[in-house]
């Protein structure tokens, strides 16, 4: 019989993001303890060669404690079908390994195109699954690059080779358009939500000048802090979490941090964590609709 297996069976809820892992304002010896505390839960990571030398921070890690090397999701891409191999092997040899479970398409130029009109990557796709070098695929989606995804889930290309799709899904951002994301819905398709907590605490978004990366960001705080104070949650990252597992199509949420104590919060989380309330969750829809057509998919490249 064939096997079903998903490459997503079993993934946790929260996801340990590397992200600040490359960023050598912090020590080597504090990102190394922070990436060892992360392996110790048990959870999956996710990382990128864009990281600085994050890679080389998790490859020393994973030297030293290799029975505890993480489940991952590796970004991939860029901008044609003969990058990939290439790309896989920058990833791969820094962290000491063969294969990874799941690779993050990130798809520009001729092999966004290619996979917009179920073009030869998708053969490409599984061979490199064949080969054991990737499990799996979800593919990430910003509000600019919607529409490549949008027409190959509509035409069926994506069935049996894509696995998913990965965005950056909190209480302030949806970075799938309002018609894809109804695609995802209506198609049943897996997602994997990035970002957690939108850039920090909803207060400080709100409050504090300049804390927030960009002025939409603060505006959308002034919107969502009301429905965080109804809700009753005294932690943001909680209610960020629960938010993004609120939704049954999500299999988990990417939450990156340098500190110890803020990846404590984030490892409190549990399978079976309860559901924002219904009233609440519905707004913040409503709120991500309303944005995404104000102003998400009319946004520049990397603006957002």
């Amino acid at each position: 019989m064939p096997d079903n297996k998903s490459p997503l069976d079993g993934i946790t809820p929260y996801i340990y993001g590397t992200t600040r892992l490359g960023d050598t304002k912090i020590t080597r010896a504090e990102r190394l303890k922070v990436a060892q505390v992360a392996m110790d839960s048990g959870r999956w990571f996710h990382t990128s060669r864009a990281y600085g030398d994050a890679l080389e921070v998790l490859g020393e890690a994973f030297a030293l404690e290799p029975a505890k090397v993480p489940k991952l999701i590796i970004k991939i891409g860029w901008d044609n079908i003969s990058q990939l191999r290439g790309v896989i092997e920058e990833n791969l040899k820094p962290l000491g390994l063969d294969g990874m479970q799941l690779g993050q398409l990130c798809l520009g130029g001729e092999l966004a195109a290619d996979f917009a009109n179920g073009g030869q990557c998708y053969r490409v796709f599984q061979d490199l699954k064949d080969e054991g070098l990737v499990q799996g695929y979800v593919v990430e989606v910003f509000p600019w690059t919607s529409e490549v995804p949008l027409k190959a889930l509509r035409a069926g290309y994506t069935k049996g080779i894509i696995d998913g799709f990965i965005f950056y899904l909190n209480p302030l951002q949806r970075f799938a358009s309002n018609r894809l994301w109804e695609e995802i819905i209506e198609k049943k398709q897996p997602i994997i939500a990035m970002r957690t907590v939108s850039g920090g605490p909803v207060h400080a978004l709100r409050d504090i000048p300049g804390f927030a990366w960009k002025e939409y960001l603060q505006k959308r705080a002034v919107e969502v802090a009301p429905l965080f104070e109804k809700s009753g949650i005294k932690n943001w990252t909680e209610f960020c979490v629960r938010f993004a597992l609120s939704f049954p199509l999500v299999k988990a949420t990417v939450g990156s941090t340098s500190k110890i104590d803020n990846l404590q919060e984030f490892l409190a989380v549990q399978d079976g964590i309860d559901p924002l309330p219904e009233d609440i969750l519905r707004s913040i829809e409503a709120l991500h609709s309303r944005w995404s057509d104000e102003l998400d998919i009319h946004a520049e490249p990397w603006t957002m």
